[in-house]
């Protein structure tokens, strides 16, 4: 229980530092800084850094502190509530940039910047948590520090299957991020968070991170598997995830083409169906004498 205790405090130190960041930034920065690179940066360090945390638990927690299921899973979808709430519209995840690039929502300029940030937010959370479990907190930590050299890939299956997986968690996140991006707040953020806690408990064989910054950050550098493998699963299966949710949300990709291929576009302009002319009557009659 004391493990858990200090990670709880882990979790909440790592929110309350980033909201600080988020809104120090936020007032001293210009709002286009602080939208196109910022707040990124700072919303995928939280999420890379409490991930990082989560996954000690995940790993270590069964055998080592007695954490069953339920609990690991409840605290995935506490953390996505905290998340949601506290990015202020940031994304952390560079699908989710792309996506706002082929909507025609982002200019290419602003959309490198994103996944810049994003990328530079979640290596700089992967550098401090280490350095915080080398503080040895708590037992998890002591052993995490010991087997950090030695990470253990998060794929788990072939690279193809991989691929599937990824992508397919990627086709459901966005296709109901699209469906659920004019909701409130209030009704988006907890659907989301329990959406991805479902694909956290059915997807283990990638660990379902469909985030390619996020993946990077955590299992890019454990042996197992090559770079261009994990490219493949985490890069390439949620890019072509992505690409097919929008493609099924909207019937095209706005920034490419624009003929529908899904759904048929129905008329602005609709043959109005009034009565009929005292003329074209007056033809009828003759007609039909």
């Amino acid at each position: 229980m004391a493990s858990l205790n200090v990670s709880l405090c882990f979790f909440f130190a790592t929110c309350a530092i980033c909201e600080v960041a988020r809104r120090a930034s936020k007032a001293l920065l210009p709002a286009g800084t602080y939208a196109s690179f910022a707040r990124g940066a700072v919303g995928a360090a939280q999420l890379a850094a409490c991930c990082l945390e989560m996954r000690v638990l995940v790993e270590l927690g069964p055998w080592a502190g007695g954490f069953g299921p339920d609990l690991l899973l409840t605290l995935v979808f506490l953390l996505f509530l905290v998340h949601g709430v506290t990015f202020d519209g940031a994304s952390a995840n560079p699908t989710v940039a792309l996506q706002e690039f082929l909507m025609v929502e982002a200019s290419l300029p602003n959309t490198l910047l994103k996944l810049s940030a994003q990328v530079l937010g979640a290596q700089a959370a992967c550098a401090l948590t280490q350095r915080c479990w080398a503080w040895e907190l708590s037992e998890l930590h002591l052993l995490q520090s010991l087997m950090a050299a030695h990470c253990s890939s998060t794929l788990r299956t072939s690279v193809l299957q991989g691929m599937l997986v990824e992508g397919a968690c990627t086709f459901f996140f966005h296709l109901s991020l699209l469906h659920l991006q004019h909701s409130l707040l209030v009704y988006r953020v907890p659907a989301l968070a329990l959406l991805v806690t479902l694909m956290a408990y059915t997807g283990p064989y990638t660990s379902a991170f469909f985030n390619p910054a996020l993946a990077a950050s955590v299992t890019f550098h454990c042996p197992g598997n090559t770079l261009l493998e994990y490219a493949h699963v985490y890069c390439l299966g949620p890019v072509a995830g992505m690409i097919l949710a929008v493609l099924l949300h909207q019937g095209h990709l706005p920034r490419l083409f624009q003929r529908n291929l899904f759904y048929r576009q129905k008329s602005k302009y609709r043959t109005p169906r009034g009565k009929l002319s005292p003329g074209s009557v007056d033809a009828k009659m003759h007609k039909g004498e």
